[in-house]
């Protein structure tokens, strides 16, 4: 099912059973110009150029081994209705990402406006992102289905593509769904470094 997800673990050298630690996952080298050579960009002018792009955030979860994984992500897309595709974008440093590769399945939980607490501790490393949050099993894969988001996708690993220094994490819907109540208080969106709010 993960089969694509568990050769990029095994090129790089990360564990790939339930039994090793995917706390320290080995960080390849992510260099894309020689040492004798200059960056084509700034990166403080790139990061400034593109945090004028509005987005809307969520949190990618999964069951993990034992415990489960997730991490807070913008770089989330639709990709296709026929078959039904999404994608996520996450770096290749990542310690939450092995675990969720080698469960194979993960969640989309899209959040709200008044949620913006709840991505700032998703959005740490370490420690047990999960303590106090309220959550259930999504139906097709078992992936932490995040109480009151307004809407939630479920997600078996597709293909796993790599894009630099990200992955580029295709996902095929599984199951999918929201909240009408949630929904009410309209998305949390991401800009220039800050959460905001959509008024029409």
């Amino acid at each position: 099912m993960a089969a694509t997800a568990v050769r990029y673990l095994r090129s790089v050298g990360a564990p790939t059973t339930a039994a090793a630690s995917p706390s320290a996952p080995p960080r390849p080298a992510l260099r894309a110009v020689r040492d004798d050579e200059r960056a084509p960009l700034d990166p403080a002018e790139f990061r400034d150029v593109l945090g004028h792009f509005a987005s809307g955030v969520t949190i990618i979860t999964s069951p993990g081994d034992p415990e489960p994984a997730g991490f807070a992500c913008q770089s989330f897309a639709s990709l296709s209705l026929d078959p039904p595709l999404v994608a996520f974008m996450v770096g290749r440093t990542s310690t939450t990402w092995p675990r969720i590769a080698r469960a194979g399945v993960f969640c989309v939980n899209i959040l709200g406006a008044d949620q913006g607490a709840l991505c700032r501790g998703f959005a740490v490393r370490g420690g047990d992102k999960f303590a106090g949050v309220s959550y259930g099993p999504a139906p097709a894969t078992g992936s932490p289905r995040l109480a009151e988001v307004p809407a939630w996708i479920d997600c078996t690993v597709q293909a796993v593509h790599t894009g630099g220094d990200h992955l580029i994490v295709v996902g095929r819907v599984e199951a999918l769904g929201t909240d009408p109540a949630a929904a009410r208080t309209g998305p949390l969106l991401f800009h220039r470094g800050g959460f905001g709010r959509f008024r029409p």
